[in-house]
């Protein structure tokens, strides 16, 4: 077992596993994203339009379809999780899924918004048994080994924050452009259920050439020996080493709050409305907080590797928490909320891009103090922590309007009302980005990691 008293040293030989990558590849594995963007963003964002306007389904029996289906989402995160982490093949672990569930990723797509004539029993057991499929079973059985690939594609740390940039870039322009362009490409169809299932084919076709794209011009270098304890140890040994890895629990812990704060993004209509006094202001705010994250991710990529990413993201942490002060000079203000939004968006950019390959470079540290090596679990953990995270940001909007005293359906609401909407929208990301803060101050892995992939390398030789 390793001490945690260790020398650092610069000097990384140049392996398989640590040799530079080519923009094709980073932007290949970034297109992946973009393809998960076309099932999970269409599917969070019009599910329920598309399940209450087109299918007929009462919103109330939607909602419990909905709260049952994320249970059984987040269980099958964790199992994936085991499974990639056992997977053994010629292409690596986690990049064969995509080869594999390409095309059942594109069905799941068209069942998804392709709700038959059926009678209203079978509508409703149509779309719980189609949208746990999709969502729950394929989209997690390719998200899950996808997220895992920034680990096994490369262990330098340049790239690995690089390959996190191109998957952020990508897929928030892609989120963008469904929220944007999905229901103009329904209506180009004629609407209805022609528009929708025409839409959906439209996506299955291009998610699916995507992920076969990414599959292809990627490749796995970082390949554990047979003999190690990954292979032969179970899931409950890889749950304790996770357990004991002191940065990845640090990791999850600062992307958890990163999911919440993004969950907290539903009180965007209520201060459009109420605070702004005007709701169709909604889709400005949006656009303020999501197009400086794609702008930033064009700014911190290239440049990460010489800051460090701990020390970028503490950075733009502090640039996140200016941003929210920018609101709250004037929250009434359409312009400095718009202004603030844009800062605070371009300070979100270096944790959206570190944080997965921060996740990345835990592993190393858990291979070298335990010898276990889990990417499919470390990540599975990962996704799971983003829907309960952004489960419990829209909890944290109900539990504190309601205690306020929020009715809705109101022209106006009370002044407690009105204080928590702006205390949810400006001050609460604030709180949150100094917990974040403190937990990256004890975050030292960026300089221990030279010395760990070093040691790493020199153990393999030696079995």
């Amino acid at each position: 077992m390793q001490t945690e008293t260790i020398e650092y040293s610069q000097n990384i030989e140049s392996t398989g596993s640590n040799q530079k990558l080519k923009f094709k590849e980073k932007f290949s594995y970034g297109l992946g994203n973009l393809s998960a963007n076309l099932l999970i963003t269409t599917a969070n964002t019009f599910i329920t339009f598309y399940y209450t306007e087109v299918a007929g389904i009462a919103i109330a029996i939607v909602g419990t379809l909905l709260l049952f289906a994320r249970i059984f989402d987040g269980a099958s995160d964790l199992v994936m999780g085991v499974v990639v982490d056992k997977t053994r093949t010629k292409h690596g672990k986690g990049r064969p899924w995509l080869l594999w569930l390409a095309i059942p990723y594109g069905l799941a797509i068209i069942l998804l918004f392709s709700s038959p004539d059926f009678s209203m029993t079978g509508k409703i057991i149509y779309a719980f048994v189609t949208y746990v499929l999709a969502v729950g079973v394929i989209y997690t059985a390719i998200s899950v080994p996808y997220n895992s690939m920034t680990a096994l594609i490369t262990q330098n740390q340049s790239d690995r924050a690089q390959l996190s940039g191109f998957r952020t870039m990508l897929g928030f322009t892609g989120a963008m452009a469904l929220t944007m362009g999905t229901m103009p490409i329904v209506n180009f169809f004629g609407g209805g259920q022609k528009g929708w299932t025409m839409t959906s084919i439209i996506f299955a076709v291009v998610g699916i050439a995507l992920y076969l794209i990414c599959f292809k011009n990627t490749t796995e270098r970082v390949v554990p020996p047979v003999e190690s304890k990954t292979a032969k140890g179970n899931v409950k040994t890889s749950i304790v080493s996770l357990l004991k890895n002191k940065y990845w629990i640090m990791v999850m812990s600062v992307m958890f709050i990163g999911f919440i704060n993004s969950g907290l993004g539903g009180i965007n209509v209520y201060y459009a409305q109420y605070i702004l006094g005007n709701p169709t202001y909604v889709g400005i705010i949006g656009l303020a907080s999501f197009l400086p994250i794609i702008l930033g991710t064009f700014i911190v990529s290239p440049i990460i590797g010489k800051f460090g990413k701990r020390n970028m993201t503490i950075y733009g942490t502090i640039l996140s928490i200016i941003g929210s002060l920018i609101i709250a000079i004037n929250p009434s203000s359409f312009l400095f909320v718009v202004t603030g939004l844009v800062v605070r968006g371009l300070g979100l950019a270096p944790l959206l891009v570190a944080s997965f390959a921060m996740l990345g470079d835990t592993i190393e540290y858990g291979e070298w103090k335990t010898g276990i090596r889990s990417e499919g679990l470390a990540f599975s953990a990962g996704t799971f922590g983003e829907k309960v995270g952004t489960g419990v940001g829209g909890a944290l909007i109900g539990v504190i309007l309601g205690a306020a005293g929020y009715i809705g359906g109101q022209a106006e609401q009370g002044a407690g009302v009105l204080n928590s909407i702006q205390f949810v929208f400006t001050y609460l990301p604030i709180l949150f980005s100094i917990i974040t803060l403190i937990i990256l101050y004890f975050y030292k892995l960026d300089k221990e990691y030279p010395f760990i992939l070093k040691e790493l390398n020199e153990r393999k030789r030696t079995i």
